[in-house]
Order: structure tokens, then C-alpha cells, then sequence
């Protein structure tokens, strides 16, 4: 793994875990008559800190296609999974709120379980599979899964629903790192002939469109300690699998190299859990029947 990579990955996650700070503050006021419907983000438009989380994010989202081009997906997936630290730093930062017993352990599982995964697994690049059977059953099965989620969520309103919709959005997300990298390839090897040729970079926007609202609905619907872990965590375990389901990208798969991969994204998880529901993460109440949206 290269510095370059090192530093843009863990750059877009700062951007990112700030970006969603802001949008999530801003989105838990939305009327609750736009959840899922297009209409949330025209709502959300009109307001400024909505907009900056927005531009973060975007920021985030360039910094990490950038590191994508220049390394695998199951390299920087993990080191985007660190948002979660920056957005816990600025949350802590507005509430006063010291990190403690579970804060420190969190930050160190996270921290942990990307340099396990990373040291053990010792990801490189491969040649991409060319069996497109393979290709779209890893794509349909992600995808399928997210609009389970999303059906299951949007039928049974419950304190469920924002994680659901979270991981639904984690899950999208991941698979779009994925064609980002994709596209990435088609670009350098035809150039913009040869990218807009090609259905990926299409599938890129609608997935990033999608997960943006998906992503809205479960910071208006709850706090941003019910979403923002579920979809720190279902992100990189989509990129991951996509990665090496059809990118090509290798790890080691001795006995030993296996556990510490898995222990590894288990201590991922464990520390995205932990650290979401953290007493510094707000608890952001979404303040029902209201109709307008705060301008801040």
C-alpha cells in the first residue's frame, strides 16, 4: 500500500465523516411526509448546512475515487470505514463529551481491525474476472439485498428502520467504490470514448443518487447514532466483496491469514458499534409533526 493511497483514503474519510455530521443535523427536522421520496432532497437543498455536509461529502467521495484508482478496493475500503473517528471527533467536539472506557475501545478496535485485515491480508491486485455470470451475481445480490432492506424498512416504519435503511445505503455504496474502479480502468485504457461507452459510470450515479436518499431517510428518521455505525460498517464489507467477487483484487487464504482477516473485520464492526453509540454521537430527537425545515 502506497502513502498516496494512505493519505486520500484517509482523507476522504474526514471529509465524509464530517459531511455527515452536518447532514444529518439538518435532515432530522425534514418533514416526514418526504421519507424516501425525491422530495426530501429538494427540501434539504434549501438549507446551508445540509449543502456544506453535502459538499464534504462530495469532497470525500472524489478523494476516494482518486484512491481507488490507485490502489484495491480491499485496501481502501477499510481506511474509509474511519469516518467514523472524524465524525465522533466533531461530535465530541459540539457536545464536550470525553471519549471514556468505550470511546477509547471503539477507536482502538476500529484502528485495530483495519491494520489486522490490512498486515494479514496483504490485498493486491489481480485480473479482473471475466466471467460475467459471476459479475452480475455479486452486483445482483448486493443490490437485491439493498432493496430488501429498503422494502423492509419503507413497509414496517419502526426504530428499526433507520439501520435498515443505513446498511441498505453502506451496501449501494460499497458497490459503487467498486464501478468507480470500474470506470476508472475504462477511462485509462479508452479515454472518455471509451468511459461513456460503457455502462458503469452511469450505474455509479444512480447508486450515488440512491444512497443519498437512502441515507437522508435514516438521518431524518432517527439519531445519528442508529444509522451512521450500520452504514460505516456495511460499506466496506460490500466493497470488499466486490472487490475480490469480481475486481480481482487477492488476499492470502492460509488458515492463519483467514482468522486474522476475519478477526479483523469483526474487531471493525465491534469498533463502529461502539463508537456510534457513544454518548458523544448526538442523539439528534427528530421533533415530530414538523412540517418546515430549519434554516441553519
Amino acid at each position: 500500500m502506497s502513502v498516496l493511497v494512505l493519505v486520500l483514503a484517509v482523507t476522504a474519510a474526514c471529509c465524509l465523516g464530517f459531511g455527515f455530521v452536518f447532514q444529518q443535523a439538518a435532515a432530522a427536522h425534514a418533514p416526514k411526509r418526504d421519507y424516501l421520496t425525491f422530495r426530501l432532497l429538494l427540501d434539504l437543498m434549501k438549507v446551508r448546512s445540509w449543502l456544506a455536509g453535502i459538499g464534504l461529502m462530495v469532497c470525500g467521495m472524489v478523494l476516494g475515487a482518486l484512491a481507488l484508482g490507485k490502489g484495491e478496493v480491499s485496501v481502501v475500503e477499510p481506511l474509509l470505514a474511519t469516518n467514523l473517528l472524524f465524525a465522533m471527533a466533531l461530535s465530541r467536539h459540539r457536545t464536550g463529551q470525553r471519549l471514556g472506557r468505550q470511546g477509547w475501545a471503539g477507536l482502538w478496535l476500529l484502528a485495530l481491525g483495519v491494520a489486522a485485515f490490512l498486515v494479514a491480508g496483504e490485498p493486491k491486485g489481480g485480473e479482473a474476472v471475466s466471467s460475467p455470470l459471476r459479475h452480475w451475481l455479486v452486483v445482483g445480490v448486493v443490490a437485491g439485498l439493498a432493496l430488501l432492506l429498503t422494502a423492509v424498512a419503507k413497509r414496517r416504519r419502526s426504530r428499526s428502520s433507520p439501520a435498515l435503511l443505513a446498511v441498505a445505503a453502506g451496501l449501494l455504496y460499497g458497490l459503487q467504490d467498486a464501478l468507480t474502479r470500474v470506470s476508472g480502468e475504462r477511462f485509462s485504457e479508452g479515454g472518455w470514448s471509451g468511459l461513456l461507452t460503457s455502462w458503469q459510470p452511469y450505474a455509479v450515479l444512480v447508486l450515488g443518487v440512491t444512497g443519498l436518499l437512502l441515507v437522508q431517510s435514516a438521518f431524518e428518521t432517527g439519531p445519528l447514532r442508529m444509522s451512521l455505525p450500520a452504514l460505516t460498517a456495511a460499506q466496506p464489507l460490500a466493497g470488499i466483496a466486490c472487490g475480490i467477487g469480481f475486481l480481482g483484487d487477492q488476499v492470502r487464504t492460509d488458515t492463519g491469514a483467514l482468522a486474522w482477516q476475519a478477526a479483523g473485520l469483526a474487531a471493525i464492526v465491534t469498533g463502529i458499534v461502539l463508537l456510534g453509540l457513544h454518548p458523544a454521537m448526538p442523539e439528534g430527537p427528530v421533533r415530530r409533526g414538523t412540517h418546515s425545515l430549519q434554516r441553519h
